[in-house]
């Protein structure tokens, strides 16, 4: 659950960023692509002398609103890493280099969840019982379809 919460925060601090960088940009203040540029950004906007105060007052909303969703997204951070301390297979995967806790949390879940919901090969349509039927249907369908086109 924790993966999954951080998973759902992630995309919208982007696209807060994004539209953050983008109504800056209308008033002619930018900034680089990059997440550690949007509060420098923020603090720009708010020097800015051209910006109607009605927009200041959106963009005090907006930034408010990243820290906060920066603060959500460091507290699922550190109790994923807390969690990781006291997993012995997640403590085994960060050894391997690249593989930090996020990654190794990631990688067991992915393997608790095959187990649990024991993952099956899909169900082809020449698996069904009536598969000949609909197959030899289908063959009648497309010769027919040819016939008629010559």
């Amino acid at each position: 659950m924790l993966i999954s919460v951080r998973t759902r925060l992630i995309p919208n601090r982007t696209q807060l960023a994004n539209a953050i960088r983008g109504y800056a940009n209308e008033f002619g203040i930018s900034a680089a692509k990059g997440l550690a540029h949007i509060p420098m950004l923020l603090e720009r906007v708010q020097a800015e002398k051209n910006v109607p105060e009605l927009a200041q007052e959106l963009f005090i909303s907006q930034a408010e609103e990243y820290a906060e969703l920066e603060k959500k997204i460091a507290d699922v951070e550190a109790k994923v890493k807390a969690w990781q301390r006291n997993d012995e297979r997640s403590i085994r995967l960060n050894t391997i280099p690249g593989i930090g806790p996020i990654g190794s949390a990631l990688l067991i879940m992915k393997d608790s969840r095959s187990r649990a919901l024991q993952i099956r090969p899909p169900v082809r349509s020449l698996d069904r019982a009536d598969a000949e039927r609909s197959l030899d249907r289908r063959q009648a369908q497309a010769r027919w379809y040819h016939a008629s086109r010559r």
